[in-house]
């Protein structure tokens, strides 16, 4: 630790992408080997050298360097992390309580020394929860003895995870509680008896015999500090350490004026899952939730992507002749789908996706760019070209289409009709 607290040369993008491996644009492939990319896996995010590529495309359009960027939906936080390193300010909207935290742990800075002093307290508060609800408002599910045999947790991990929770929640300092939370959450993950996919969950083979011990909960959270007090120290002078989080809806906080220079981002896709699922452990782990009231008004401020809640699907008049076609081809199929609503959360996407596009016209500079990841759908054979729609409605709003790049091709659900493989897509645009 002592050399990397007297290192006090500026850390670049190229410093954080050290060791590694060769990776497509649009994937996180070898993100293990990336500072502050294994706090915790996104196997699906863009891989940080996009903002590279986004800045020096937009920068030479400008002619000067990015100094303000903005990214709707944060998820893993590579758009600001990326940025700061880039030496511009990063604004960033993440819905996701638990994903918002995670983006301003990377972002925050920290004084070592007293972080080490809380970390070597918090290990000393630490005793197992023996309360009878460990998990307030989680589904029953969670603990065994489960319902039906079934359970994420056995009852030994689970008291030591919620003990570590509450030592965590004893934290004077904000900042470092944020980040012993977010710690915490992939172990949750690590020590329960399911895995968890872009697809939702699943239980691992053969878990019953295969569990995990109480005594392994603290050894990884320690394992999981030690390796981000590396990456801090190690990365702590990026070129800029300022950073703007908004927690919430972001069809609602994306600015409607500013002077963004370039958007990028990579929207929940129009899929019928809802993507709070994906992180369903770790947010009744770490208190995030603790009621189901709290999960539905979670779901509710996502964008209309999915059908797993009953929500208003009502929307305006869209500008995409794609759109149309889409729609009524899909309301054609509406008695053969597995969900009849699917045809209105499509359109309802769109319209969300409107939106938002409309906020970022009004908030990024005139000759501004926004760089998009999107992936097409398909529903009973119905394709559902997503990077085509969104062109036209950005287009009907002022932003002139520059691009678009496949990506790669990701295979369907079998909610949407097969295992054909769908496109992913870099949409790119200027406002003009």
């Amino acid at each position: 630790m002592t050399h990397l607290l007297a290192e006090d040369r500026t850390a670049t993008l190229e410093d954080w992408l050290e060791g590694r491996e060769p990776a497509h644009l649009s994937t996180n492939a070898g993100t293990p080997l990336v500072a502050f990319q294994a706090w915790r896996a996104f196997k699906e995010a863009f891989a940080p050298e996009l903002i590279a590529q986004a800045f020096e495309e937009t920068s030479a359009a400008l002619k000067r360097p990015i100094r303000r960027a903005i990214d709707p939906f944060g998820g893993s936080g590579t758009t600001a992390l990326a940025s700061q390193f880039l030496g511009a300010f990063p604004t960033t909207i993440e819905v996701n309580p638990y994903l918002a935290d995670l983006i301003e742990a990377k972002l925050t800075s920290y004084n070592a020394v007293e972080l080490l002093d809380d970390y070597a307290a918090l290990l000393k508060r630490i005793e197992d929860d023996r309360s009878e609800t460990l998990f307030p408002g989680a589904p029953i599910t969670f603990v065994a003895p489960g319902k039906q045999g079934r359970y994420i947790f056995s009852l030994d991990v689970a008291r030591r995870l919620a003990g570590v929770r509450n030592a965590i929640m004893a934290v004077g300092n904000l900042a470092h509680r944020r980040l012993f939370r977010v710690l915490l959450a992939p172990v949750s993950l690590a020590v329960s008896n399911v895995v968890v996919s872009g697809k939702g969950r699943r239980y691992r083979p053969h878990w019953e015999e295969r569990q995990a011990s109480a005594d392994e909960v603290v050894s990884m959270f320690d394992a999981a500090f030690v390796q981000a007090v590396y990456d801090i120290q190690r990365f702590r002078n990026r070129q800029n350490l300022s950073f703007k989080l908004l927690r919430g809806d972001a069809r609602v906080l994306t600015p409607c004026e500013g002077d963004f220079d370039v958007a990028i981002f990579s929207p929940p896709y129009p899929n019928s899952f809802d993507y709070t699922d994906v992180y369903n452990v770790e947010l009744w782990v770490c208190g995030y939730l603790d009621s189901s009231e709290a999960n539905r008004t979670l779901r509710l401020q996502t964008l209309r992507s999915h059908v797993q809640i009953k929500r208003d699907y009502d929307v305006g008049d869209i500008e995409s002749q794609t759109l149309k076609k889409v729609a009524s081809a899909l309301n054609e199929v509406r008695p053969l789908l597995w969900n009849a609503t699917i045809p209105d959360m499509v359109t309802a996407y769109f319209a969300d996706m409107r939106t938002i596009m409309q906020r970022l016209h009004s908030s990024l500079i005139s000759g501004g760019r926004a760089y998009l990841v999107v992936g097409d759908s398909r529903y009973n054979g119905v394709q559902v070209p997503v990077a085509d729609i969104l062109a036209e409605i950005a287009g009907s709003i002022g932003f002139r289409k520059l691009a678009d790049e496949p990506f790669r091709s990701m295979r369907a659900s079998p909610q949407q009709g097969g295992r054909q493989e769908l496109l992913e897509t870099l949409l790119t645009l200027e406002r003009a």
